[in-house]
């Protein structure tokens, strides 16, 4: 799975009552493969203190992914109002244990996107299959595990997406918020069910 690298080098060898203040927006993942956005406002070597206006549990463990930074496995420690402190695993975390069936059926479509990666410009890549929490794409210049990049159906906004496995030209993408029921009937329905 990787770290979370919320802290520059000139901050690795932060120790954990040395807390770095900084504004970084987050996503996590529940156990229940939920996601929740939350602000990062301190980081330590080994934690972190969030806001989340979604009521933390404490004991709760995460996927907090910082788009660009990664994505580390952490523990909710206390909760105070929409406050949290959270502590990273000191363990990486081995990605098949954490692999859990899809929530909804993915449907085969054929039609084209527009994405883009960090730093680059936008380009067309082709989807195959779709669901409201992620799809499958096909790219020329293929994406690394755990990228985050951006996605965009015609007639919506653009969906921030995480690249879960790739296989050859082949990825597999997990948008970062669900696509709404109706929005997605709509998608669907413009892409074509194959």
């Amino acid at each position: 799975m990787g770290h979370l690298e919320l802290a520059g080098d000139e901050n690795s060898s932060l120790s954990r009552r040395e807390r770095r203040a900084v504004t970084l927006t987050a996503f996590a993942t529940r156990e229940n493969r939920s996601i929740v956005e939350m602000t990062i406002t301190d980081v330590s070597y080994d934690g972190c203190g969030v806001v989340c206006s979604d009521g933390l549990t404490a004991g709760e463990k995460l996927e907090v992914s910082v788009v660009r930074r990664g994505v580390a496995v952490a523990t909710v420690q206390w909760v105070d109002g929409t406050r949290a402190g959270l502590s990273f695993a000191s363990e990486p975390v081995d990605e098949t244990s954490t692999k859990q069936p899809r929530r909804h059926e993915r449907i085969s479509v054929s039609g084209e996107v527009t994405m883009r990666r960090a730093g680059r410009a936008n380009f067309r890549v082709h989807v195959y299959d779709l669901s409201p929490e992620g799809c499958k794409a096909e790219f020329v210049d293929r994406p690394g595990l755990h990228e985050q990049l951006w996605i965009r159906f015609d007639g919506i906004e653009g969906l921030e997406a995480s690249v879960r496995w790739v296989a050859g030209a082949k990825t597999g993408l997990k948008f970062s918020r669900p696509i709404h029921p109706a929005v997605f009937d709509l998608l669907a329905e413009r892409l074509g069910r194959a």
